[in-house]
């Protein structure tokens, strides 16, 4: 795949990330079915699931081998080796093997607190196994994206340690390296100011993920695009655990609209309204009307004064 210097990749983690919404529950089938229309939308990655987490996603990547997709890729999802296995003796990362993807992507900590506390190793092996993970990734042939988790406040704790940690996942061949703001409390300016040094020290492209806890994914998502990254993840119409992820459909009509961005090829962006309305079908959610761009009301009117001015400037 070619992403020329004005296209941005656009990442959907409906089918893993959106699935951990309160309400929300996909049937193996759904999950296809929604991989079919991101396909025929245009992304260019669809992250499937964790396999080995539970038997949908296992089953959802068997039925995808035999059921190629014309655009996307699909792309398996876990984390780093625990720090009581070896690599090769991990069972998140043969899962991820036998998902048999070309791309997978696996998160680590970027954060002091969650390495001392969540994980209760050292600083130090922690990078080893950020290392580790990816290198064995590799040397069994897959494509690897690197989820820097809670990266912004990893960064805003220590700095050094957080870029100490993407480093890492470089040297050992990560072709992404995907800031994430996985708490959501991350603001634009921050956004702004840390993403271009974290840009003059890593030599693979960057990405964003981020949530929605402070109402910020979009902007977030958007500010670092134009601060250097080249994929945006996200969902679509937002869904995921707590607030929400970055809504892809108002991200990729954003870049594509506002910001002179190409996000999906061929002028599919005007099937924008219908993924979102059948993303809601899928997940049996009532479609936000409200929702910028896709909604029933966006370009609705109701007010005298403003519907008299859209008239008479249609004439």
């Amino acid at each position: 795949m070619t992403i020329s210097a004005s296209s941005i990749e656009i990442y959907d983690t409906t089918l893993r990330d959106g699935s951990q919404a309160e309400d929300v529950s996909f049937s193996v089938e759904d999950k296809v079915r929604i991989a079919q229309r991101l396909d025929e939308l245009g992304v260019h990655y669809i992250e499937g699931g964790w396999p080995g987490a539970n038997p949908k996603d296992i089953e959802f990547f068997r039925i995808l081998k035999s059921l190629p997709l014309k655009r996307a890729r699909i792309v398996a999802f876990g984390s780093t080796r625990k720090a009581k296995n070896t690599a090769e003796s991990d069972p998140t990362l043969e899962a991820l093997l036998s998902a048999e993807t070309e791309i997978v992507t696996i998160f680590g900590k970027s954060w002091t607190l969650h390495v001392t506390e969540a994980l209760e190793t050292t600083l130090e092996k922690n990078v080893e196994l950020v290392g580790d993970s990816i290198a064995f990734l590799k040397n069994h042939g897959r494509r690897v994206f690197y989820d820097a988790e809670h990266f912004f406040d990893g960064y805003k704790t220590d700095p050094a340690y957080a870029l100490k940690t993407l480093q890492a996942a470089v040297a050992a061949g990560a072709e992404r390296i995907i800031l994430c703001d996985t708490n959501g409390g991350t603001m634009p300016w921050e956004v702004q100011e840390i993403f271009p040094k974290v840009k003059a020290c890593c030599s693979v492209p960057l990405g964003i993920h981020a949530h929605n806890d402070s109402e910020m994914g979009v902007a977030n998502s958007l500010v670092a695009v134009r601060a250097g990254a080249i994929q945006v993840q996200g969902t679509i119409n937002g869904i995921g655990e707590r607030c929400g992820n970055a809504n892809l459909c108002s991200i990729m009509a954003n870049l594509e609209l506002k910001m002179g961005y190409e996000a999906l090829e061929d002028g599919r962006l005007n099937n924008l309204r219908n993924i979102s309305h059948f993303v809601a079908e899928m997940a049996n959610l009532t479609p936000n009307k409200r929702q910028p761009y896709v909604g029933d009301t966006a370009f609705a009117h109701k007010g005298g004064v403003h519907i008299h001015a859209v008239q008479e400037k249609s004439r």
